[in-house]
């Protein structure tokens, strides 16, 4: 799984840096600009937030990771890329969506953000328009491209209502734009406390694997 963990990072550099909890090393953006020109292979691509890209977990547990391994296992022809990045927000997504396609053909486009626009109380209207443009580059950048959208949902420390919109926007987003929706990425993993590192947020391993299972299922009948 080397190949994906130095896509992780070289992803996020593109925008923002690497934002892991151990350092990047000086040697993997170089290494790989410098690798020769070929045909890329069609890539399933997570664009997504600290849930995608593994915050607190080992980059081959997070999920992923662990569709990269059945993919490879499956031996089919495709690349997973993870271009999570944590603490994005939708604003932050739609900055980077363009340098993040300009690396490689994409076939699937798995979109999860916007967990962070909810926890911080952001304006649904700027959420949703937000989302609205990362699918319309996907469609314009990608056109050949499949589009997943995960589905999120927010405890209700902004008030019930807010919570309630903010889950409907999901599937509001996906049928007006008939995307597959997965109605809600975390389901069955936030109830259970050993599925949840201490800020009852993020997955553990075990929780990993949980969603991996559930965003599977999901992709590879688009395959």
């Amino acid at each position: 799984m080397k190949h994906l963990t130095r896509l992780v990072c070289l992803l996020a550099l593109g925008a923002a840096g690497c934002q892991s909890d151990a350092p990047a090393t000086k040697t993997v953006a170089p290494a790989l600009a410098a690798a020769p020109a070929a045909k890329a292979q069609a890539a399933i691509l997570f664009f997504g937030d600290s849930i995608t890209a593994g915050l607190g977990v080992d980059p081959d547990e997070a999920y992923p990771a662990l569709i990269a391994t059945r993919v490879d296992s499956l031996h089919l022809p495709y690349a997973v890329v993870n271009a999570g990045l944590s603490g994005e927000t939708t604003a932050g997504g739609r900055s980077r969506i363009n340098w993040v396609l300009s690396r490689q053909p994409v076939s699937v486009f798995v979109l999860e953000l916007g967990g962070n626009d909810g926890l911080r109380g952001l304006p649904l209207t700027d959420t949703r328009q937000n989302l609205q443009a990362i699918i319309d580059t996907v469609r314009l950048k990608a056109p050949q491209a499949k589009i997943v959208l995960a589905g999120m949902q927010i405890p209700p420390n902004m008030g019930p209502a807010y919570a309630a919109d903010f889950k409907k926007l999901y599937a509001e987003i996906a049928t007006k734009n008939k995307l597959t929706l997965i109605p809600f990425l975390l389901e069955n993993v936030g109830g259970i406390a050993r599925l949840n590192q201490r800020d009852g947020i993020h997955p553990t391993p075990e929780g990993h694997r949980l969603v991996a299972r559930t965003v599977w299922r999901t992709v590879q009948p688009l395959l």
